[in-house]
């Protein structure tokens, strides 16, 4: 019972309390408004974008070199130790599918085999063609030396019987010489076949021994010592087993310097044009929220890129990291802080302090004045006050109540903040000139001749 009763109190000191806030809502009276301070020091307009760390220097660990000159395009990975393991000069790291290339080397053996037959076949054909071309020599030989013995037998026999006797000795001559000419060039021939088939199984041979090393080669060693990180693909996935290997992109891991890290970060197209070689940048690394770390920008790209299942244009920016630390590691991911202009001893005041009609900025301060200020440039956070305000100026940062109440001052600031805005347009205008311009020269060199046909 007391439990009941204690609850039913409870609920009437809350419902009371509302009523007496409500009231003082709807009577107007005062209720309490955030102030912020006007203060001077140094203005930082930062590009505020996420990283990942990688060695600025990395040695590679790559497939064989030789796979495009073996027609294979298409390797697995196999087998692959552990990202981040330790490895010294010659330990192992990879293991790549050999049974497309046991497939070739297989196709080579046979070849080679059909090579050997063939050198054989051919030595045997030109021992027997030969063979019977000199027997047939020796007996054209014999058949001369039995013309010239007729011959001198017919020396008493009529005119006509000499005559046919000198004419069978001619004829033998001749098929001898014409034979031992073809001789001759049968042996030359025979040398050729030979050469032909020798070289061909010199050839069959070279494959071999080339395709046997390269299959060795499929057990990827370290180079050097070092900690092994996965290689990135064009896709921006890490290789893994299952992973295919391209003559065109070899690498299958990587032994980075920690020595020196850089990160690089993408800057999408809107915020490029601030971004500059050597400027200074704050890096914090997620996995170490508590450390920070210095850097500098050190190259910008020229030409963009757009990421996979992204359809912004971004550009890549590499920035150099100042310390050396041993706990960092590549693929880290980085918040990094690009610090694109510095403005010394300037007045400034959190963007929502700025309220802005017919564009004309003003701020509401805390003496009941609606102050007309000129303003300049402004970060993710604050921006700049050049004219209107002086340090230690307090002001709302919401539109306080009855606004209409406080009293403008600063309409002499009024022509001043559209001069800066006239001139601002005509810079804006000036550089779409220039761009158009350097445009049009450059369509002015590729254009071809009139005279010139295709």
């Amino acid at each position: 019972m007391k439990k009941l009763i204690y609850i039913s109190i409870s609920a009437i000191v809350v419902l009371i309390i509302s009523v007496v806030i409500f009231n003082k809502i709807s009577s107007g009276e005062d209720i309490t408004q955030l102030e912020v301070e006007v203060k001077r020091g140094d203005f930082e307009i930062v590009v505020t974008i996420t990283g990942e760390l990688q060695a600025e220097n990395s040695e590679q660990i790559s497939a064989p070199a030789e796979l495009r000159m073996v027609r294979l395009y298409q390797i697995k990975i196999q087998d692959l130790i552990p990202e981040g393991t330790v490895v010294d000069s010659g330990d192992y790291v990879a293991k790549l599918d050999r049974s497309e290339g046991d497939s070739r080397l297989k196709d080579i053996l046979d070849e080679l085999e059909k090579a050997e037959s063939k050198l054989l076949k051919t030595k045997l054909d030109t021992t027997i063609s030969l063979r019977n071309l000199r027997d047939d020599l020796i007996n054209l030989e014999f058949a001369m030396e039995d013309k010239e013995i007729t011959l001198e037998q017919s020396k008493f026999e009529p005119p006509a019987t000499i005559r046919r006797a000198t004419i069978e000795l001619d004829k033998s001559k001749r098929a001898f010489d014409q034979a031992k000419k073809n001789y001759t060039l049968k042996v030359r021939q025979a040398k050729a076949d030979m050469r032909e088939a020798e070289i061909d199984l010199a050839k069959k041979t070279r494959q071999r021994d080339e395709m046997m090393n390269i299959l060795e080669k499929f057990t990827v060693k370290a180079p050097s010592p070092g900690m092994v990180i996965y290689h990135k693909e064009w896709s921006g996935q890490k290789r893994k087993v299952g992973s295919n290997i391209s003559p065109w992109d070899l690498t299958v891991a990587t032994l980075p310097d920690l020595s020196s890290m850089i990160t690089e970060t993408y800057i999408n197209e809107i915020d490029i044009s601030k971004i500059k070689t050597e400027q200074e940048v704050r890096i914090g690394v997620d996995a170490f929220p508590e450390k920070e770390y210095t850097g500098q920008v050190f190259e910008v790209a020229n030409i963009g890129e757009q990421l996979p299942n992204t359809d912004a244009k971004v550009f890549q920016v590499k920035i150099k990291v100042n310390e050396t630390d041993p706990i960092l590691r590549p693929g880290m991911t980085t918040s990094n802080q690009i610090i694109t202009t510095t403005f010394e001893d300037v007045l400034y005041l959190p963007i929502e302090a700025i309220h802005v009609n017919d564009s004309i900025p003003f701020v509401y301060k805390k003496n009941g004045v609606k102050q007309i200020v000129v303003v300049g440039e402004s970060n993710e956070n604050e921006i700049i006050i050049e004219q209107g305000l002086e340090e230690e100026d307090k002001v709302f940062l919401t539109i306080p109540e009855n606004p209409e109440k406080y009293k403008t001052q600063g309409e002499e600031l009024v022509e001043v903040i559209l001069q800066k805005k006239e001139q601002k347009r005509l810079e804006e205008e000036a550089l779409k000139a220039e761009a158009a311009e350097e445009a049009a020269e450059k369509g002015k060199k590729v254009k071809m001749p009139s005279g010139m046909k295709k």
